[in-house]
């Protein structure tokens, strides 16, 4: 019996993945152990488990983020579902919402568009993150995107005019990164990096 309810779990998702997607379909899909997200109704497999150079700039910029935004912004980390439509579902590595729009904050995720997305590009997502999410988070209305790099260690800040992302300002070694829209955001770019493991490639 199990190995048929395996079969037949790996056929329906087989299936789910040929055909367009809403949010009610991907929520009752079985749980293959896999992360995806939804873009114009396209299901689309995530990158494998985040590297650890990833995770350590992921944990230090939440933190920084806690530190001087906590008491105006809830912040939230990735596996979280961000239910743009029912055609749009994506899973932001950091995002941040103001306090005032907590009712967007629902059990099954974040139900509408966060005040801030940010992305830690990892290898194989660079393209995904640049052109495709970034893309969908500008339709929906996200006021600002930041792109975190750890190989050129830098940040991206890409500011919504009207209906598309422009680069605001790009981030490097020591300069304070700052945002009009994001008063409380403060912090040395260096500081995101400082953690970082010690690369090898045995």
């Amino acid at each position: 019996m199990i190995m048929k309810k395996e079969r037949d779990d790996k056929l329906n998702t087989n299936g789910i993945k040929e055909q367009e997607i809403t949010y009610d379909i991907y929520a009752a899909m079985p749980d293959d152990g896999q992360r995806y997200e939804i873009i114009e109704g396209m299901l689309e497999m995530m990158s494998p488990g985040p590297a650890t150079a990833h995770q350590a700039v992921s944990g230090e910029l939440e933190f920084l983020l806690k530190q001087s935004c906590n008491s105006d912004y809830v912040i939230y980390h990735a596996p979280l579902d961000v239910i743009l439509s029912q055609r749009d579902v994506l899973q932001p590595d950091i995002l941040m919402i103001h306090r005032s729009r907590l009712h967007i904050v629902a059990t099954r995720g974040i139900e509408g568009p966060p005040d801030l997305v940010i992305e830690i590009i990892s290898p194989g997502s660079r393209k995904r993150d640049k052109v495709k999410k970034k893309k969908t988070y500008a339709k929906y209305g996200i006021p600002e995107y930041w792109i975190v790099d750890s190989d050129s260690q830098s940040l991206e800040q890409y500011r919504l005019i009207g209906e598309l992302y422009e680069l605001y300002n790009l981030f490097e070694g020591d300069e304070i990164v700052t945002s009009d829209k994001l008063p409380c955001v403060s912090f040395a770019i260096s500081d995101l990096f400082k953690e970082l493991p010690p690369l090898n490639l045995a």
